[in-house]
């Protein structure tokens, strides 16, 4: 369940992260010739990893709960 909050906490951070280290590759996949799609816009990798972390969070204390009942 922590790593879900610090996920949700944090989601800005790694999702910029992730984004750069994306941008990176994906120009060298385009210098080689490759076509792929651009990188995610930054507002909906900041969402997708907030959601991340939240579910991961509600997925940890479903299990958490259903294991004590």
């Amino acid at each position: 369940m922590l790593v879900g909050l610090a996920i949700a906490l944090f989601h800005a951070q790694l999702a910029d992260f992730i984004r750069a280290q994306d941008k990176v590759l994906c120009a060298a996949f385009r210098e080689r010739g490759v076509p792929i799609p651009e990188p995610l816009p930054k507002r909906t990798a900041h969402n997708l990893f907030f959601l991340f972390g939240v579910t991961i969070a509600l997925f940890s204390l479903a299990r958490i709960w259903l294991t004590l009942h």
